[in-house]
């Protein structure tokens, strides 16, 4: 019988011991609302969490770059539409001028107010997006673009700042996606639009400006259809911002996408779930009550063979 009883005993408290090791596992998931709070507890599954968590932290890097560079192209839009708006007023003013009927002083008068064009232009064009020059190429701490005068402050030409190796793109890259990138459009020299070497839109700019001076109505006439030209081509690099543009927006839905997919399969292997939890805990807790409570008269049987 006293073996027997012992032997009771001894089951009575390896049976006690893991309903307890049950109770206290169930109590800390409650209170933690965490499946595993330590990597003993499940060490595969806490590997797989720290896997998902690191992907997290990287999709939210991937978001702050995505967000960051629609900003960058948004406020590029913004500048090209005020660089369109110079070379069509400059383009007017130059077909004023074109007309015979205008008097010198007009023309003079239409001069002036072209070379302020050309300064909105340039200026446009030296915008800047937090400390970076939009249209800088990768030079992108310096002002891009430059009015060039003479001595006696005549208009020269315009000057570009930014990257000029004919090998480098001069575009920005940035990582949006695991192993994808996406160029920003930040070569200006595309804004030169040089037509040869040497001739690009500060030669336009100068042509019309000594055509003024000269009151040559016959090469302004002629000077329009190179503004036309230039309008056009600020226009086409607008477009391919706004393809670029495009191109993040759909980027962005697809990083958020992954988040949701991310946060549900961490939330999977992670949380628990409230309501089962607590129903094997409070089975859990019954067995545990009711090995103690024969636990009671085991012990007290084992004790009463000793008297």
């Amino acid at each position: 019988m006293r073996v027997t009883d012992s032997l009771m005993s001894q089951n009575f408290l390896r049976n006690l011991g893991i309903n307890t090791k049950n109770v206290q596992k169930y109590q800390t998931q409650l209170s933690t609302l965490k499946q595993v709070s330590k990597s003993s507890d499940d060490p595969l599954r806490v590997s797989k969490i720290l896997d998902l968590k690191s992907s997290i932290t990287q999709n939210e890097q991937y978001k702050n770059t995505i967000s960051t560079s629609i900003d960058f192209t948004n406020v590029q839009d913004s500048a090209l539409d005020s660089a369109t708006q110079a070379l069509q007023r400059i383009k007017t003013l130059t077909q004023s001028s074109a007309s015979d009927t205008l008097s010198d002083e007009g023309r003079q008068a239409n001069k002036a107010e072209i070379e302020e064009e050309i300064n909105n232009y340039v200026n446009a064009l030296n915008t800047k997006f937090g400390n970076q020059y939009l249209f800088a190429g990768k030079n992108t701490s310096e002002a891009p673009f430059e009015v060039e005068n003479d001595a006696n402050g005549e208009f020269l030409g315009i000057k570009y700042n930014g990257t000029t190796d004919p090998a480098d793109k001069g575009n920005l890259t940035r990582e949006i996606a695991a192993g994808v990138t996406i160029e920003l459009s930040t070569d200006g020299r595309a804004y030169l639009n040089e037509q040869t070497p040497g001739d690009n839109i500060g030669t336009f700019f100068k042509d019309v400006l000594t055509a003024l001076d000269k009151n040559d109505t016959k090469t302004l006439s002629g000077l329009l259809t190179r503004a036309d030209n230039e309008i056009d081509n600020v226009v086409n690099n607008r477009s391919k911002i706004g393809a670029i543009f495009n191109s993040l927006e759909a980027t962005k839905d697809r990083n958020e996408s992954e988040k949701l997919n991310l946060d549900s399969t961490l939330s999977e292997n992670q949380d628990i779930d409230l309501a089962e939890t607590y129903t094997q805990y409070m089975m859990e807790m019954t067995a545990y009550q009711s090995s103690m409570m024969m636990g009671t008269k085991i012990l007290q049987t084992s004790i009463l063979d000793y008297l």
